[in-house]
């Protein structure tokens, strides 16, 4: 039996994060009724991504060329290296944060379960840049979640090894947040990792 060109948009949107039948439905009505120029403009962006988008050969971060911007820039502090679970944590942390090291983009977690060892995570490639000895301090920022944890203490002993201090992003009570709605996972870490006040 051949599907139609409508079922097969519909099940190409079915693809994103989030989207079950009934969204990828409006989108492709949406696409199909009301926006066919915006729909070839998606087509044409989406395609071209997946042609030339590739990582860069340093940070694992998507990048159009062998070395991305971030890596080929001199103005970074080359003593700093953050580890980050993926592109999007890199780009939260470039935009919210004045961090000016370098980044390494794991593109996931450790999560033996799901085949996810240190090789998937390029860890190798880590180690080789930690050995180089020109970082000093690695910032772990990886998720607060059970495989990002266990991912944390693994990038922790590796740096030690190579004589790196392992640093970790703290967790706790959001800004502007009010404990009776915190979570009690989240209200315990916080509790348990506070520290002086500062003058």
């Amino acid at each position: 039996m051949t599907v139609s060109l409508l079922e097969q948009l519909i099940e190409a949107f079915r693809i994103l994060p989030g989207v079950g039948q009934k969204t990828a439905q409006r989108m492709a009505y949406h696409v199909l009724e009301r926006d066919r120029d915006g729909a070839q403009r998606l087509s044409e962006a989406l395609a071209a991504a997946v042609d030339r988008i590739g990582h860069c050969a340093r940070c694992r971060d998507f990048s159009e060329s062998e070395m991305c911007a971030t890596c080929a820039s001199a103005s970074r502090d080359a003593h700093l290296l953050c580890a980050v679970e993926s592109p999007a944590d890199r780009l939260v942390i470039e935009q919210a944060t004045g961090y000016r090291g370098f980044y390494f983009v794991l593109q996931g977690r450790l999560s033996p379960l799901d085949g996810i060892g240190p090789r998937e995570l390029g860890l190798e490639k880590l180690a080789a840049r930690l050995a180089e000895g020109e970082v000093q301090e690695l910032v772990i920022a990886t998720n607060p979640t059970v495989e990002g944890e266990a991912t944390a203490h693994y990038l922790a002993q590796l740096s030690r090894q190579h004589g790196v201090k392992p640093t970790r992003l703290t967790h706790g009570v959001p800004l502007g947040g009010e404990l009776e709605y915190v979570d009690r996972g989240t209200l315990s870490h916080a509790f348990g990792t506070r520290g002086e006040m500062p003058l």
